[in-house]
């Protein structure tokens, strides 16, 4: 008869850094009590297994209606480094959901968060910017409708464009999205952001980048105040392309005001971006064109492009395949022929225009047919 053995290995399936995980509905609330131990191991253990469960929306609801955020909230606050980079990763994962973003908001997470900005490890910090940039971040869908909209008055077109189940929802089922990013600059952290541009490493620059982007697009005043337009003026003459697009689409948002425009064009950035313009990445020049776009609408901006000659690398955009880089192109023209000078050298493309008008997008067509009204006007 065979003897019994005992085997020295775990059994397989099981992790032994992650909590045992309890059954059906006990799972969460066991581990919401484990997150609240005094003992370290018990609160790593918890925080591994919440990751894991925080990918799925249906959780991330229940671990906020159990109160989960307020346990996570105290363990920002944890001397243990593991701790602190393994609830920032929790809550980094949480505000991929739409319900873990309306949880931010409810439950004050960004204040909680803004407290890590200086800490000694970079895991947790990146962590914490990937999350606000998850929180700032208008959906795909919605940055789409965005430029519909920026291109035409008629919003419920812009809506159906993208998808007709969209126009059928209620404005505010859209602005909704937009409440991450308010939510930021309501918390007074714009100015921090804006200075830890400058000393973090490149990959969290990135992270930076994107999230004042779409914080901007809110509300561009405190990060003029803190000096952005010449931070960004030195990321754009980065060796990484990621960085250069990212800086360039956050000087778009920037120079919407009128003294976002007036300091781009006081720190001489006009001359960089027309540079850009002839960038490898088809990326940097879209962006690049539609910085220019909203620098050119100053009568100071228009003829600070114009003396760089702008218009040459303007109009080699307008063959590109990006219909961003196209349409941005063709407003940034527009902009410089409302100077008599810029008009002049432009009215010999008035053929070039015309092709446009029957681009596949339609928001190019519109904006090719407001170019040649511009720059066939005469006095």
């Amino acid at each position: 008869m065979a003897d019994a053995k005992i085997s020295t290995y775990l059994p397989p399936n099981v992790n032994p850094t992650q909590a045992a995980i309890a059954y059906g509905c006990r799972a969460l609330p066991k581990l919401n009590e484990e997150l609240q131990s005094d003992d370290l191991l018990t609160r790593q253990k918890a925080l591994m297994a919440l990751c894991d469960l925080m990918h799925d929306p249906e959780h991330v609801y229940t671990a906020i209606s159990i109160g989960c955020l307020e346990s996570l909230k105290a363990l920002l606050k944890d001397t243990n480094d593991l701790v602190r980079i393994k609830t920032t990763e929790v809550l980094c994962v949480m505000a991929t959901h739409n319900v873990g973003r309306e949880g931010f908001l409810e439950h004050n997470v960004i204040q909680a968060l803004s407290f890590l900005l200086s800490d000694p490890q970079p895991a947790c910090r990146e962590n914490l910017y990937t999350a606000f940039k998850h929180l700032a971040q208008v959906p795909a869908e919605l940055q789409v409708v965005a430029a519909e909209l920026h291109a035409e008055d008629d919003g419920g077109d812009a809506l159906e464009a993208v998808d007709p189940l969209l126009a059928l929802r209620p404005l505010a089922a859209h602005v909704h999205h937009l409440e991450g990013a308010l939510g930021i600059v309501n918390s007074g952290l714009i100015p921090s952001l804006v200075w830890k541009l400058q000393r973090e490493e490149e990959e969290i620059q990135a992270l930076l980048l994107d999230t004042l982007a779409a914080c901007l697009t809110e509300d561009a005043t405190e990060a003029l105040a803190s000096r952005a337009v010449p931070f960004l003026k030195e990321k754009l003459l980065s060796a990484n392309s990621g960085i250069r697009s990212k800086a360039a689409r956050t000087l778009i948002a920037v120079s919407v005001p009128l003294e976002g425009k007036v300091q781009v064009w006081q720190h001489d950035v006009i001359p960089i971006l027309v540079h850009l313009l002839k960038d490898r990445d088809e990326e940097v020049q879209a962006n690049a064109a539609g910085a220019l776009m909203n620098a050119a609408v100053t009568t100071e901006g228009k003829y600070a492009a114009l003396d760089v000659e702008a218009t040459q690398p303007l109009l080699q955009l307008l063959t590109s395949s990006l219909s961003k880089a196209r349409l941005n192109a063709i407003k940034a023209l527009t902009m410089l022929a409302e100077a008599p000078e810029g008009r002049k050298l432009l009215q010999s493309h008035v053929a070039t225009f015309r092709v446009l008008e029957e681009d596949l997008s339609p928001a190019v067509q519109r904006a090719a047919q407001i170019a040649i009204k511009v720059i066939e006007w005469k006095p």
